[in-house]
């Protein structure tokens, strides 16, 4: 009888998620996708690449798309042995042709794995036949290393979604799955583990598919209700460790700000401008002042200091701002410098004077620890700094560990060590002294976040490994190891000269010890 009710109340708990949403699709098709999201519904319903290919999904003929997302209870589903199930109709996942997962991130290799065994199916592709669903992966991890996905996924989708999405069902409503799988190792933007296909394409989607926007409004989010649409895509900057950086697709591409405005829905009344360098559009101001106008509040991702003006940081006021975020993305001007950042402490400082004449409550600053060649007279900079900026608002200090991804040229930089990444931390702090709020990330999961980051299928294998030993950070330490896992080392130039980027784009095989390098 618990067991009954149990299933009952967890679809209950997606039924009620439905009845809060505005913008819900529902569609009867004879191909019937899974979208599959590895992280809670409250993360994926944040997402607009997510967001986005549900929608173009249900465009396609005779095709549909129910949601699924790695259950916020995942031991109330295994307690009372209920299969994972869709959120519009809670049908069994299994029972969908196709799962296609967004994978955003390394660490969310883990909610795969949840989800696949959740839904009764084997995780391994080895393992999974013509009886099984055709598992498909993309999603922004794809821009960089979406190697560790190759053991588990059928196909891999490489880049933009928005046109390669249409391609996979079109092929997959007519072809049976082996032909199938040789149509699309032929295709670029598609990589088909075993068949072939580029080891990294990052496909690109035509302008008359921008802007990615939501679908789906509901208050269960990160981001309560707002409404997200992209005013342009891709960065015109070149910082070396970002895999958005300019040249990872074509550079920045803009939306002019009358296209943005009539897709925004009249019911919305709240609005997200979403994307890599949102205040790199050269309309963002006019923009921003007519969705404020309109009586709509108004988020904006990714401000950079160097393009903040009073006016655009009153609209943002007006616009029911009380924090206002910046990234410094480096300790010291040095260092910034050697990333290619181009931010300097007069910019950010002016950008804090701007959120206080605006009435701005709070100041939030990211940074990364851990760069390369760092020292301590970095973070002491850093501490210095941020009591500056605490003398003209509060400030939140958010500092994440540096990884280094695939495909950028810091491709191959070293991980600090988890020790030193602490106790650069600890320094931090003493030297603030309390004067500003430090928020870190855990320098122990940026590690195995850096060894996926850095590593090739067999990272994959090792992170099944570890979860299914419970998913500690010792299960993947231990992983690791057994497995041998080795990240790609990129060499310096030979003869010790500084070249203009530090690391050179093209890798070899040399290895590290990873286990040495997490201490």
């Amino acid at each position: 009888m618990k067991t009954s009710e149990g299933r009952y109340g967890l679809v209950e708990r997606a039924r009620a998620l439905l009845e809060d949403e505005q913008g819900t699709l529902l569609k009867d098709a004879h191909l019937r996708v899974a979208l599959c999201y590895p992280s809670p519904y409250h993360v994926g319903m944040s997402s607009l690449g997510y967001q986005t290919i549900y929608r173009e999904i249900h465009t396609h003929p005779d095709t549909t798309a129910e949601r699924v997302f790695l259950p916020d209870d995942v031991e109330a589903y295994r307690r009372t042995r209920t299969p994972l199930f869709s959120l519009e109709t809670q049908a069994p996942v299994s029972s969908f042709p196709v799962l296609a997962f967004s994978v955003a991130y390394e660490l969310e290799l883990s909610g795969l794995f949840t989800m696949l065994e959740l839904a009764g199916l084997p995780l391994l592709a080895a393992d999974r036949d013509a009886r099984h669903p055709l598992i498909v992966a993309g999603g922004p991890l794809t821009f960089s290393n979406p190697e560790p996905l190759e053991p588990f996924v059928d196909v891999l989708v490489q880049g933009e979604g928005e046109e390669l999405i249409h391609t996979l069902l079109g092929a997959a409503a007519t072809l049976d799955r082996d032909a199938l799988l040789d149509h699309l190792a032929r295709i670029p933007g598609f990589r088909v583990p075993g068949r072939g296909g580029p080891s990294l394409f990052v496909a690109k989607a035509g302008d008359g598919r921008l802007p990615a926007r939501s679908q789906v409004i509901t208050p269960h989010t990160e981001l309560r209700s707002m409404f997200l649409i992209e005013p342009e895509r891709g960065c015109s900057r070149g910082c070396h460790y970002c895999v958005m950086r300019r040249t990872t697709n074509g550079g920045m591409r803009t939306v002019p700000p009358e296209r943005v405005l009539e897709l925004v829905p009249a019911y919305a009344k709240r609005v997200g401008l979403v994307g890599a360098a949102v205040t790199d559009h050269p309309r963002i101001t006019e923009l921003l002042r007519t969705l404020v106008d309109s009586g709509r509040e108004v988020g904006v991702s990714s401000l950079r200091a160097d393009r903040l003006t009073q006016e655009l940081v009153n609209t943002l006021r007006a616009g029911g701002a009380q924090h206002l975020t910046v990234a410094s993305d480096g300790p010291s001007q040095r260092l910034r410098d050697m990333v290619d950042r181009k931010h300097s402490e007069e910019q950010i400082v002016r950008a804090a004077n701007f959120a206080k004449a605006a009435g701005i409550e709070r100041l939030k600053v990211y940074s990364i620890v851990g760069l390369p060649e760092e020292q301590d007279a970095d973070i002491d900079e850093l501490a210095r700094f941020t009591t500056e900026l605490s003398r003209i608002l509060p400030v939140a200090l958010g500092l994440a560990p540096f990884v280094a991804k695939r495909h950028t040229p810091m491709d191959g930089a070293p991980w600090a060590g988890i020790r030193e990444v602490e106790a650069r931390l600890e320094r931090l702090r003493r030297g603030l002294k309390g004067r500003a709020e430090v928020r870190p990330t855990s320098a122990r999961w940026a590690w195995v976040e850096y060894m996926l980051a850095q590593s090739g299928p067999e990272a994959g294998l090792a992170a099944m490994d570890a979860w299914r030993a419970g998913g500690s950070f010792a299960a993947y330490k231990r992983a690791f190891a057994e497995r041998n896992v080795q990240p790609f080392l990129v060499h310096r130039v030979p003869d010790g000269r500084r070249a203009p980027v530090i690391w050179p784009t093209v890798p070899s095989r040399t290895p590290v010890a990873p286990v040495a390098e997490a201490r």
